[in-house]
């Protein structure tokens, strides 16, 4: 099996970024549910973990300023191999070991190129979709509280 990141073609790194980001966002009973299927017979070992930390979360006033500590975030990664020796990790937002470990193995599943196309239609759109539809929902939410300010100026200024 070929090492992604030894590839010299960017295209298929970004592509397994694109579907990482995804895995590490996805519910973790949608990825169990998606992994029946799609995963159906394989073995999954731990390489590492799962196993949570913390990290630090750096900010940037007004988007490019100096960078400051914000705060620490709870993570949990995980490292796993499949039967046939494809490696996959994953590291989440919080502390759900479970969502971790299958957020992994859907990375080595996805480095399969003859199980890409299914995970990128099965899963990863699926995932983005929601994703979408959760962040259109919470702008519509926060547009309906807007208030518009305005300045009058005084005639005589």
């Amino acid at each position: 099996m070929a090492d992604v990141s030894s590839n010299p073609d960017p295209a298929p790194s970004a592509a397994r970024r694109r579907a990482v980001s995804a895995f590490a966002q996805a519910d973790a009973g949608f990825l169990e549910a998606a992994w029946q299927s799609l995963g159906e017979g394989r073995t999954v070992g731990a390489l590492r973990g799962p196993e949570s930390g913390l990290v630090m979360v750096r900010g940037r006033a007004g988007g490019g300023g100096a960078p400051f500590n914000l705060g620490e975030a709870s993570v949990t990664r995980a490292s796993v191999t499949l039967d046939d020796g494809a490696v996959g990790h994953a590291m989440v937002l919080g502390r759900d070991a479970r969502r971790a470990r299958f957020a992994a193995a859907f990375d080595a599943l996805w480095q399969d190129e003859t199980m890409r196309e299914a995970i990128e239609r099965d899963v990863v759109a699926n995932v983005e979709a929601a994703l979408a539809e959760a962040d259109a929902e919470r702008r519509s939410e926060t547009e309906a509280t807007k208030v518009d300010f305005f300045t009058m100026m005084r005639g005589e200024d």
